[in-house]
């Protein structure tokens, strides 16, 4: 059995129209709830052995606050503007010996990915978490279906918690 958690950028900050959209850095609220969410995270055991990320700014800022965080990070532009058959290649090439990835990118992708392994959600909120127990031994045997939902949580939720804490609408 592998872990997948999937986490979203945070909010980004919008006021630089010159801006390219790789390089809009999170706003005030999105450095808040990332902070939030990374402490959150902590306290659910939540310890990757590695993290993929998005190389995009908000992907980056909203990583540099995941301060419990002492496993490897790769940045893989796959991840950046990644529809959900990139992302299943990104996890189906995973190394085998890691138990537990974080992929931290953007939506839609992240919540396609979510639902095609087995998550019922409507769409991942900015800095929302979604973990998944993959019924698998080796990650390139990730397909659709082979997910259960383990772990919700995003900052508008009054407390974190194992799956008995998710709202109804995202169970699956």
């Amino acid at each position: 059995m592998k872990k997948l958690i999937l986490l979203r950028h945070a909010d980004s900050d919008w006021n630089d129209a010159k801006l390219r959209d790789f390089d809009r850095p999170l706003n005030e609220h999105g450095e808040k709830n990332a902070q939030l969410m990374g402490k959150r995270l902590c306290r659910l055991g939540v310890k990757p052995g590695r993290i993929i990320s998005s190389p995009a700014k908000r992907a980056r800022d909203t990583l540099r606050q995941l301060t419990f965080i002492d496993s490897g990070v790769v940045f893989q532009d796959a991840i950046y503007e990644a529809g959900v058959d990139d992302l299943l290649d990104v996890v189906r090439n995973l190394p085998q010996g890691l138990q537990c990835v974080m992929l931290i990118g953007h939506n839609p992708g992240l919540t396609e990915l979510a639902r095609v392994l087995g998550a019922l959600i409507d769409s991942l909120p900015p800095c929302a978490a979604v973990g998944l127990e993959l019924k698998i031994e080796h990650w390139k045997e990730v397909a659709p279906g082979t997910g259960r939902l383990w772990l919700y949580d995003d900052p508008k939720h009054p407390d974190p918690g194992p799956l008995d804490k998710v709202p109804e609408k995202h169970k699956s």
